[in-house]
């Protein structure tokens, strides 16, 4: 039987709960706005750590929260296939799952007065906003999750939100850098929440979600997402070869060119869902990949500057 399928026990159980696949989308826009901040200045190292522990945790408690409410919409059964499963194939309660999310995010708005603290409370607000988006991607009456805006809201919060408050919270200011920056980081973090909606398609139709992949069919989902691969790359190799804030360090990124390239063919090739677990695998460790070279470029780049 598939890992897929597998039940998990033990501490796997939660470590599968929180989707870890998935939180490359947390943790890489902050290495990448922390990177873009040290053009500016020096940075807090107790900011950054902060930072990235509250995103892992919204970010893991939005899992949760997708967990609970497919299991409470009846979308989620044994057959399903995916890395959660903790309520129907793990054996924990739903409340038990809700309630860790909860937990999650009470940890992460702490987290957020400190940060709130040593930058600005208006921070506090745009957190607010970021953590009801969270839930409301598959809870409320309408669930962004159901409409064909989830690879949007998906990219831009956890995309360039997350990108310009760490910039902010470095820097005291914002800039067009760290934004221009989020660019590809926004669309590799939106192709994660579309390669999910590639592998469920036929469930999630049936279930009566108006996804973008159900709406335009799987082929032409899977040409946007080799287009936007493209366009993210085409961000970065132009940038690298203006004069302001150019640089050749920024070509590091081409590096993780197979990676996309091998998940798009892969999606092509692939029609179950079983068949197109590897794809998704791959759409998160190219995030992974190309976010973390992308950090360690701007840092060479603020480090020569000086």
């Amino acid at each position: 039987m598939s890992e897929h399928l597998t039940a998990q026990t033990g501490l796997k159980k939660y470590y599968h709960l929180m989707r870890p696949h998935t939180l490359t989308a947390a943790f890489v826009p902050v290495l990448v706005g922390t990177a873009a901040a040290r053009t500016f200045g020096h940075i807090r190292l107790d900011l950054l750590i902060v930072m990235l522990i509250a995103c892992l945790l919204i970010q893991a408690a939005t899992n949760m929260f997708n967990e609970y409410f497919d299991y409470k919409r009846g979308l989620d059964d044994h057959t399903s296939v995916g890395i959660g499963g903790a309520i129907v194939r793990n054996g924990m309660s739903p409340r038990a799952v809700y309630n860790l999310a909860i937990a999650f995010y009470v940890i992460a708005a702490i987290l957020g007065l400190y940060i709130c603290a040593n930058s600005s409370w208006w921070i506090l607000v745009v957190g607010i906003i970021c953590m009801a988006v969270g839930y409301l991607y598959t809870g409320g009456p309408v669930p962004i999750s159901w409409t064909p805006f989830g690879e949007v809201f998906a990219g831009f919060f956890m995309g360039f939100v997350i990108i310009m408050i760490t910039f902010f919270i470095q820097t005291g200011h914002v800039h067009w850098y760290p934004a221009l920056m989020s660019i590809p980081i926004s669309i590799n973090i939106g192709m994660i929440n579309m390669a999910n909606n590639i592998r469920d398609r036929v469930k999630d139709k049936a279930s009566g979600r108006k996804t973008y992949v159900i709406l335009v069919g799987k082929r032409i989902a899977i040409m946007t997402m080799a287009i936007l691969y493209f366009i993210s790359f085409a961000v970065i190799i132009y940038i690298a070869f203006t004069k302001l804030y150019g640089s050749l360090f920024l070509l590091l990124v081409l590096v993780s060119a197979n990676l996309p390239i091998k998940a798009v063919n892969r999606f092509l090739k692939g029609d179950k869902p079983l068949e197109l677990m590897p794809a998704m695998k791959v759409t998160g460790q190219f995030n992974t990949l190309f976010g973390f070279l992308l950090a360690i470029a701007l840092y060479f780049m603020a480090i020569l500057a000086i």
